[in-house]
């Protein structure tokens, strides 16, 4: 089991998780509506687990010629100041969890700069979710576009092995 703590202050942010050997396939229900009225997607990873994204993941975002995810879990997207697209130049082997599994995470002040959508995160605009002690630890993805996963920078944590 792994409990993953916040570098800056050495609280539990997260845990006891189980790694899982790869990410899983993410769900194909973006964007649909479902009984409770929500559009967000099925979480990416069960209660109580944890993958490691290989692929670089969130921002900053670089102009790219081909379309395809900007990262993974997200839309393709327009390059708004050129004639290509966006892409992530952002960090490898980001955590992916259950967004519940870090519930003590406290949105960032500015949640409307990070939010980026019509039905919550986009994860375009850098880390949007801060330890109580207030350092910017991950990036919550949950717009309807996108997959539904807390990612935390592997930067910003690091992991014990419980």
């Amino acid at each position: 089991m792994t409990v993953f703590v916040c570098t800056a202050c050495d609280r539990s942010i997260a845990g006891p998780l189980t790694k899982l050997p790869e990410v899983p396939v993410r769900p194909m229900d973006q964007g649909f509506p479902k009984a409770d009225g929500s559009r967000r997607a099925t979480p990416t990873l069960p209660l109580g687990f944890f993958a490691l994204e290989p692929e670089p993941w969130g921002a900053p975002l670089l102009p790219s010629d081909e379309c395809r995810e900007v990262f993974a879990g997200g839309p393709c997207l327009s390059d708004p100041n050129g004639d290509g697209f966006l892409v992530s130049a952002g960090p490898r082997n980001t955590v992916i969890l259950h967004p519940d599994d870090a519930s003590g995470l406290q949105p960032h002040p500015d949640w409307k700069k990070h939010s980026g959508g019509c039905c919550g995160f986009d994860g375009q605009s850098g880390m949007n979710q801060l330890c109580p002690c207030g350092a910017e630890v991950g990036t919550l993805i949950s717009e309807c576009n996108t997959a539904y996963e807390l990612h935390l920078d592997p930067g910003q944590v690091r992991s014990i092995t419980a």
